[in-house]
């Protein structure tokens, strides 16, 4: 499969077919790991639970110390 990056604001977007995700076993609420090996773009869900709570954590927190600037950046 050929794919081509979407514009999505001031970045570019993959966007995954249904098929895919559900083969997968991932939705939109599944946190995706990008990597890279320097040539390709590796990206695998995320499924060591440690880790997702540490991340939701993460979030969590940069929401909380800046939600006003990332709201003000939203516009």
């Amino acid at each position: 499969m050929i794919k081509t990056l979407t514009p999505h604001g001031n970045s570019s977007a993959l966007v995954i077919e249904k098929a895919i995700l559900e083969l997968l076993n991932i939705d939109t609420d599944t946190p995706l790991e990008v990597t890279t090996d320097g040539r390709n773009l590796i990206v695998s869900p995320v499924r060591d639970k440690t880790r997702e709570k540490r991340i939701k954590s993460a979030l969590e927190k940069v929401n909380r110390l800046h939600s006003k600037t990332l709201k003000k950046l939203a516009k």
